[in-house]
């Protein structure tokens, strides 16, 4: 039985970091650091929620290629059961080349492989197998993103709680029927810019109250203002934790997510989960890339004491 399955997209990220400012139309910069790392939202929470001890599977697609041997290799070693990944030889698989400059990034993304996953490529008895479904960048998987409320559902159904987040949407139409999916979702987990894109509101209440009366659990990713979760009408705010220090911020959203649901499953209180989301998000801040501060239990409770004064057990 595995504690979580995660079904979504799956590229590497090529960064280019330290870049004194972002580049200008036929203006070159120069970046003092390049990595090549697991990337996409729903891989970089399947193995960073594996480093905080729960068991987890992925479903997604890739091509036959050396980014997929990297991807494979990276989820196997934090202990993800890769087994349900289909690997497609007339597929490529995806990259995101991502700009980084102090706390701010600039993406571009072929999709590759994650264009193909559908629904027919999860299999329910796999989701059987798992408390907890995951689903992430639900704009940029055009083939299974006309049946995430039918994902949701069939999660549902077969006794999984179940957690979502969009992620950007690179058209800007927001497109999202949140009156018939989020219903089906137990934890939202949107961040402030795409929940007011997606409601078309200019404040975070208004935002929430437009979403009410359609969904469970809201968390939402404020950055250096922490977290605003809502619940059954009431909502409340929960510190961030501050990184002086920032290496670089992606993941963090992802980071932020494994750790909530990591609480949410072990049946934390709301205020419990959103603190630990905000650590875990703020760790995720002291090293390159998405997973590199979850390399193992050790670094992470190393991390959470040296750099932010808390004390965790894992």
């Amino acid at each position: 039985m595995q504690d979580i399955i995660v079904v979504g997209e799956l590229n590497v990220d090529i960064i280019l970091d330290g870049l004194p400012s972002f580049p200008e139309v036929n203006r070159e910069r120069i970046a003092s650091r390049m990595e090549t790392v697991l990337g996409s939202s729903s891989a970089i929470f399947a193995s960073n929620i594996s480093s905080l001890g729960m068991r987890v599977a992925f479903i997604g697609k890739l091509g036959m290629d050396d980014y997929s041997e990297l991807i494979i290799d990276n989820l196997e070693s934090k202990g993800v059961d890769t087994s349900h990944i289909l690997v497609d030889a007339k597929l490529r698989t995806g990259a995101t080349v991502i700009l980084s400059s102090g706390e701010d990034r600039m993406m571009v993304t072929y999709p590759g492989s994650m264009n193909h996953l559908t629904l027919a490529d999860v299999p329910v008895d796999v989701l059987r197998q798992a408390k907890h479904l995951h689903f992430s960048s639900f704009f940029i998987q055009p083939g299974i993103r006309p049946q995430v409320g039918d994902l949701m559902r069939m999660a549902k159904a077969a006794g999984l709680t179940t957690s979502l987040d969009l992620q950007g949407d690179p058209d800007e139409a927001w497109d999202f029927d949140y009156a018939a999916i989020l219903p089906h979702v137990d934890v939202f987990l949107p961040n402030e810019s795409e929940l007011l894109a997606l409601t078309g509101d200019t404040e975070l209440p208004a935002a929430l109250d437009k979403l009410a009366r359609h969904s469970n659990i809201i968390a939402v990713k404020c950055g250096s203002k922490g977290c605003l979760v809502s619940h059954e009408g009431d909502s409340f705010w929960q510190a961030p934790y501050l990184n002086a220090a920032v290496v670089d911020a992606i993941g963090a959203g992802d980071s932020f997510n494994a750790g909530f649901i990591c609480k949410f499953k072990q049946g934390k209180t709301l205020p419990e989960c959103a603190d630990f989301a905000n650590l875990m998000g703020a760790i995720s801040t002291t090293a390159v890339g998405g997973t590199m501060a979850f390399a193992n239990k050790c670094i992470i409770m190393e991390t959470a004491l040296h750099k932010f004064n808390q004390v965790i057990h894992l």
